[in-house]
């Protein structure tokens, strides 16, 4: 394996983690106003991913990082073509965090409730603009002989980007419903189980359609076994959530997203970002890569502080591991103002 599919690869796991992490933030905030029927029980959906949040979105970070230090053609390329997406998901992650840290600074019921939209808001965007960003990335964009996007914004917006984005979002959904009927109790985990239980039939199907549609267009037998297993998940988390087997539930989601994410950089493969123009102007693994001394010491980085992030938020989860209820939800009084989310 060379250092370029090296780190083709380790971008591809980049982007699995934060999926499979960040995806079950997005699912609590966008389930925020279906879920939590009062303050308190919005305080116990925002207390089971608030330890936790930030760090997840330290893996979209270093995905950027990565792809702008090992593939710089098709970071910019990206960034440019995309920008107004990318802006709007950029905005909406701001506000969300700002969300998080400024609900709980007043006890103002109308004070909390525009957060709380804020959160949702901030949630609901990126999910959606994430499946329709990779989408355009796997089908092909319009790129000339300069690696310059020469399409618009709305020629994103096509048919099976639109699904990549539903699909997104309705499996973050899915994946923050089935993580809140593991780390909640009483009322707030039997609604969220009942929800995931709705879900998981209109994320099967969306998702099942989506990787039908990129199996049909592109056809590799990998990216089709890797589909199978992204269903098989789905499939897994409706069956173990009508038992009530919660943490088999999220292993199934978790398996779905991994494998769905994994399915669409093989399909890429080993393009970065093709080109509907013509194929002569394919950005790809070697074309749109760094210099190999570049990539060898970017390898020794990796090597050395990888384990150490992994070994530090795999500590913060078991941390922070025990189910939360109302119970646990302090009243709010002038000392706790500010303090409690």
């Amino acid at each position: 394996m060379s250092l370029n599919d090296l780190w083709f690869v380790l971008i591809a796991v980049l982007w699995c983690g934060y999926f499979l992490l960040e995806g079950f933030d997005f699912g609590v905030g966008i389930l925020l106003p279906v879920l939590g029927r009062d303050d308190t029980e919005r305080r116990v959906l925002i207390n089971t991913v608030g330890p936790v949040w930030d760090g997840n979105e330290v893996w979209l970070l270093v995905a950027g990082g990565a792809t702008f230090a090992a593939f710089p053609m098709w970071y910019a390329t990206l960034f440019s073509g995309f920008y107004l997406p990318l802006l709007m998901i950029l905005v909406a992650l701001i506000i969300r965090a700002v969300a998080f840290e400024y609900r709980g600074k007043r006890p103002d019921a109308a004070w909390r409730r525009r957060w709380d939209w804020c959160i949702t808001a901030g949630s609901a965007v990126p999910a959606l603009l994430w499946g329709v960003a990779f989408g355009n990335i796997v089908r092909g964009v319009a790129i000339d002989a300069h690696e310059h996007y020469t399409g618009g914004f709305f020629a994103l917006l096509n048919p099976y980007a639109l699904l990549g984005g539903l699909t997104t979002l309705t499996v973050f959904t899915l994946h923050g419903a089935v993580f809140l009927a593991l780390r909640t109790l009483g009322d707030v985990r039997e609604r969220a189980r009942r929800t995931a239980a709705r879900l998981a039939p209109v994320a099967i199907v969306v998702a099942g359609c989506f990787l039908l549609w990129t199996e049909l267009h592109h056809g590799k037998a990998a990216a089709a076994a890797l589909a199978l297993v992204a269903a098989a998940g789905l499939v897994g988390t409706l069956v173990a959530n009508l038992r009530g087997r919660e943490g088999w539930a999220f292993l199934g989601t978790a398996v779905a997203i991994v494998a769905t994410t994994v399915t669409l950089f093989t399909t890429l493969y080993p393009n970065v970002m093709p080109s509907t123009t013509s194929a002569a102007y394919d950005l790809t693994i070697h074309n749109a890569s760094s210099s190999h001394y570049t990539l060898q010491i970017m390898s020794v980085v990796a090597v050395v502080f990888t384990p150490l992030v992994l070994l530090y938020q795999g500590w913060t989860y078991w941390v922070f591991r025990k189910r939360i209820g109302v119970s646990d939800i302090p009243v709010d009084t002038p000392s706790t103002v500010g303090h409690a989310a």
